[in-house]
């Protein structure tokens, strides 16, 4: 059963399992109530919340908010510290920096490049399926939507097979961390990836191979300039987070759609030509991150009738643009079909994701591999009762239990 929204503290929910499961009626009064509303993370930090799409898509590319917390107030933001060499990535820096070093990376980082991953991505998902095959039930979150991006990753980037064990276990701890784990492992955990992907980086200076990191060390722009090596091993921290938790819990949110639309599902089965129409809207119905990364505006900016000062913390929600009927017609219907499904679960103008294409393709051939060769697939738990990450950041799965 759905909870409804509580109109003085939005984010008092992130810890209630009505609200994990189903948030979208909370979203949609929030929406309805107008367009920015003034709230408190759970981590207590004070925020600005945007939710119609009218308002939230054009903010997405507004270059009077910044995504650098150099421009942050102090009072509105306490996010996960990291090393400065980790910090500096294009997911933290504005132009003309984030202009240089996108335009370095997208060179790399190109549609080629992802194409070349589908053998291996297929071949992947083919023997993770293989595993639990024979069984008759499984995890799919452990079973595939977790390992299949986290050694996706660790191919592209180059991962040393004698550090594959490590950057896994590291990888793991940081980012699908097990209940009631000690805070002390994630620091430890991002202590290790960050002398990792040092020692990648100079290990690939010395012996390039092929792939990214390699590609991007090598890369010059027509004034010669190049990638520091903070920016490579920061670039290549991004591509992992992002890249991989996005991807697995779009997977997780997606089959589990998938499972309560019998009717989508059966139209998919008969048409699998739609699996990529139906990523499409995985991302608008059931995308796993409820809100943009947070923009800080470096003047006064008016959303509306509000004014929102320079340097507070500003959450663009596009779990609740997603779902604004002023935009998609019965937004709260899933459907593979959508025509002009311009969502945005992958961002919006200069700071759309470089890796959408990557998180497209594991999802379509991990989805599409999933349901064709397994025919009579069911949720062996009610999809009420279902247990989920609590977290506002991000919204995933933390067991997809299955028959089949």
């Amino acid at each position: 059963m759905a909870t409804v929204l509580n109109e003085q503290e939005p984010f008092a929910l992130v810890n209630d399992p009505g609200f994990m499961a189903d948030p979208y009626p909370a979203y949609a009064s929030l929406r309805a109530s107008g367009p920015v509303r003034r709230a408190t993370t759970p981590d207590g930090s004070p925020v600005w919340l945007v939710t119609r799409y009218a308002d939230v898509r054009p903010l997405l590319n507004e270059p009077r908010l910044s995504i650098s917390k150099r421009n942050s107030s102090g009072g509105g933001y306490r996010g996960f510290a990291l090393p400065p060499s980790l910090d500096e990535n294009l997911a933290n820096i504005d132009p003309p920096d984030h202009t240089r070093v996108r335009r370095l990376v997208s060179r790399e980082f190109t549609a080629r490049r992802v194409e070349e991953l589908r053998p291996f991505i297929q071949t992947l998902t083919s023997q993770l399926l293989d595993r639990v095959a024979g069984q008759g039930h499984a995890d799919l979150m452990t079973a595939l939507a977790l390992p299949l991006p986290l050694t996706v990753i660790g191919e592209l980037l180059g991962v040393p097979n004698s550090e594959g064990e490590r950057f896994r276990t590291w990888t793991s701890t940081l980012l699908a961390p097990k209940p009631g784990q000690p805070p002390e492992r994630a620091k430890e955990a991002v202590a290790g990836l960050h002398h990792l992907l040092i020692d990648m980086v100079a290990g690939k200076r010395a012996k390039p191979g092929d792939d990214l990191i390699s590609a991007l060390i090598s890369m010059r722009d027509e004034d010669g300039d190049r990638l520091s090596e903070d920016e490579l091993s920061s670039l290549a921290f991004l591509i992992l987070w992002a890249g991989y938790e996005t991807t697995v819990h779009l997977i997780g949110n997606g089959v589990l759609a998938l499972l309560t639309h019998p009717d989508q599902l059966a139209r998919l089965r008969a048409q699998p030509g739609l699996m990529p129409s139906a990523v499409e809207e995985m991302l608008r119905f059931a995308g796993p991150n409820p809100f943009a990364i947070r923009r800080f505006p470096i003047e006064d900016i008016k959303v509306g009738e509000h004014t929102i000062p320079a340097g507070d913390t500003v959450l663009l929600c596009l779990a609740a643009a997603h779902r604004d009927p002023d935009r998609f017609p019965d937004p709260d219907r899933f459907d593979l079909e959508r025509e002009n499904n311009a969502h945005l679960a992958f961002g919006h103008g200069i700071h759309h994701c470089l890796g959408s294409a990557l998180a497209r393709l594991e999802t379509e051939i991990a989805v599409g591999t999933l349901v064709s060769r397994l025919p009579d697939l069911a949720l062996a738990t009610p999809a009420d009762q279902l247990a989920w990450r609590p977290s506002f950041r991000s919204r995933g799965l933390q067991e997809l239990p299955v028959t089949f």
